[in-house]
């Protein structure tokens, strides 16, 4: 394995963790780590490695957004408690560094959602709410380990 593929695998790995922890955005650092790679190697299968790596990548970030939204929808949960609870995530994130983010983000929907539907109600929406983020979050988790699997496979084949 050369330099150049070391740090191409770290960046994709950083990229992953990315996707878990959502402080760096992970999908476009594989993404982008793969594209060096392709541009290092310049080969045919290089580029084909990158050309299925990106619909893995586009197409989880597409499916990330439907799947959720429609449990959302079926759970009654409107965009704007979402919104409240990234925003409370986001000063979350400064006020308790990177569990913040959790923290004001579960606090932000259920106080959106408490607002909304009340005390008894409140907690079953922030479930369905955090449901449907966990979904959003294994699926592109899922489509970024494929594409890293797919690279792989490009720097054996190469």
């Amino acid at each position: 394995m050369s330099p150049t593929e070391i740090l191409i695998s770290i960046a994709i790995a950083v990229g992953i963790a990315g996707i878990i922890v959502p402080v760096l955005p992970g999908t476009i650092l594989v993404l982008g780590a793969i594209f060096v790679w392709t541009l290092e190697v310049g080969t045919t299968t290089a580029w084909a490695v990158f050309a299925v790596s990106a619909l893995l990548l586009v197409g989880g970030s597409v499916v990330k957004y439907l799947v959720p939204g429609r449990q959302l929808k079926t759970a009654g949960v409107p965009n704007r408690t979402l919104l409240v609870g990234a925003l409370l995530g986001f000063i979350g994130f400064f006020v308790i560094p990177v569990i913040g983010m959790f923290i004001g983000f579960v606090l932000g929907v259920y106080v959106a959602e408490r607002a909304r539907v009340g005390g008894a109600l409140a907690w079953p929406s922030t479930k369905g709410a955090l449901r449907a983020v966990g979904v959003s979050i294994l699926i592109e988790l899922v489509a970024a380990s494929l594409a890293a699997i797919v690279w792989v496979a490009g720097v054996v084949a190469t």
